[in-house]
Parts: structure tokens; sequence; C-alpha cells
């Protein structure tokens, strides 16, 4: 059975409130595991059932009538969530990453749905089921407030950012609520523009040193306007899929991390630079 997941509103700054927990942001993809009837099914957000691509997920030792939301994630040498790991892993099981399926929260216990309950008390329902973790199967760490020294922490470690969460907050079954929230770690890199795809919006960027930086899909309206008014004064040769530029427009953007390749993943525009 199919439980759509409750979302997370973003928050700009960390901050401290007893009344919160804090857990560190899982740099994977969103999962919910469910058995019924003695049957499990694996589900992603989207409600793809990704069952028979993780069989080591099929017999957890886990009673009947649950969902569990959680994520699953792929840890490189130093410990740390790899995104491009995990979906290696994800298009492919003949990857041999080993995977990490941690868990956040409970739906159903019983066969009862527990949504309403309060988040700690769902809490406590995840320690009992889970009495002990493994690489494999293992429960989120979380701690009372102290959002802005954890994110410190992150920022330290280079990891992806925090969650804080009301700690009697619902489960709020496919909305965004403003009980969950996530503080990425983002970076920030100024770059140059380029070229222009040209069947669906996206920018070709540069780091300073001349070498691609990725493409930039996120831009607001107002920024598109002010790059469409300026961008034909740049063009030095075009082919079916990309206009391409002299790099003379420069932007302040905003990443996740730098991916293997060495490129910006997921940039976003901040503001002009020139």
């Amino acid at each position: 059975m199919f439980v759509s997941p409750m979302l997370l509103h973003k928050a700009t700054d960390p901050f401290d409130d007893d009344n919160y927990i804090t857990e560190l942001k899982l740099d994977g993809f969103r999962t919910i595991w469910t058995k019924f009837d003695n049957k499990v099914k694996i589900y992603t957000r989207h409600k793809n059932e990704i069952t028979s691509k993780f069989p080591e997920l099929v017999n957890l030792p886990l009673p009947d009538g649950v969902v569990l939301d959680g994520e699953i994630i792929v840890t490189d040498v130093q410990g740390k969530p790899d995104f491009e790991a995990v979906m290696e892993r994800f298009m492919s099981r003949k990857s041999e990453h080993q995977i990490s399926f941690t868990v956040f929260d409970i739906l159903y216990y019983d066969g009862e749905k527990i949504t309403n309950l309060p988040l700690i008390e769902r809490k406590a329902l995840l320690e009992e089921i889970i009495p002990e973790d493994t690489p494999l199967f293992n429960k989120v760490q979380w701690l009372e407030g102290n959002g802005v020294q954890y994110f410190e922490l992150i920022k330290q470690h280079g990891l992806e950012g925090i969650v804080q969460k009301k700690f009697d907050a619902k489960y709020q079954i496919n909305k965004r609520s403003h009980d969950w929230l996530k503080v990425i770690n983002y970076h920030y890199e100024d770059v140059y523009i380029s070229g222009l795809r040209k069947d669906e919006f996206g920018l070709l960027l540069n780091f300073d040193n001349g070498k691609y930086a990725g493409l930039m899909e996120f831009m607001p309206i107002q920024n598109r306007k002010e790059f469409y008014k300026q961008y034909k004064d740049y063009i030095v040769e075009e082919n079916d899929k990309f206009i391409y530029l002299d790099p003379k427009l420069k932007a302040k953007v905003k990443y996740r991390n730098l991916t293997k390749k060495g490129l910006l993943r997921i940039p976003s525009f901040i503001e002009w630079t020139n």
C-alpha cells in the first residue's frame, strides 16, 4: 500500500527551539517501505514501485502491517552520503554499492494508521520495531533543538544540510508543511554564462578558468527576462541543441556540491555580478 509522503518547506537559516528535533538531511532518495499480508512493497515518493531493485530490503525483520518513511543512501569511504553512488545503484543491480535504508518515520503500525500521533510518539514506536541499527537498516539519529550548532557541524563536514521538525507534528500525507523544515548547506560560485539550451530553458556555465561548470535550469522569471534582453549580443555559434555565447555575462549561483566530474550540482541563480 503506497502512502504519499509528507514534504518539507525550506528554511533559510537553522534555529534553536526545544519544540523541534534536529536530524541530518540524508542525500539519497525518498523511500516508502510497506508490509501488508506479509508482502513487502517498496516505492519512491512518486509511487514508482522499486521492490525488485532492492531485494536486500525485502526480508527485513519487521512485523506485518507497517509503513515506513525513510531514505535509501550509499555512503562513501568517509561515511558521507554519496548521491551519485546511490543513483548508480538505483539504475543497475550490477552496481557493487552497498545501500543503507535509513528510516525517520512510521505511518502504519500493526495495520493501523498512526499519522495523527505526535512525531515523538512515532519515533518511540520506531525504537520498538528497530531496536538495533545495522549498516543495511537503521534509524536516523536526532537530537532536541540545537539546530544552529548542528548546522555548523554539517558545514564543517561538507554534508547536505539538516531537517528541523516539531516534536508534536502530525504526519501530513501528501502535504508540504512548515512543521518539517529543511536547511540546505549551499555552496556559492561566480560563473560565466557560455550558452543557452534551445528546447527548454537551461544555461551553460563556465568557471573562471574557462572549464565547463554545468547546466543551470533554475532562474527567476525576472532574471530570465534580463538575460533574454542581452544574450544576442554575445552569440558566437549554435547547433540544433544549443546557442553558444562569448562568456562575458557573469552571475553568482548556489549549488549543492561538486559532482565527481567537477560540475555544479543543481546550480540556481542568485544575482548578476557584472
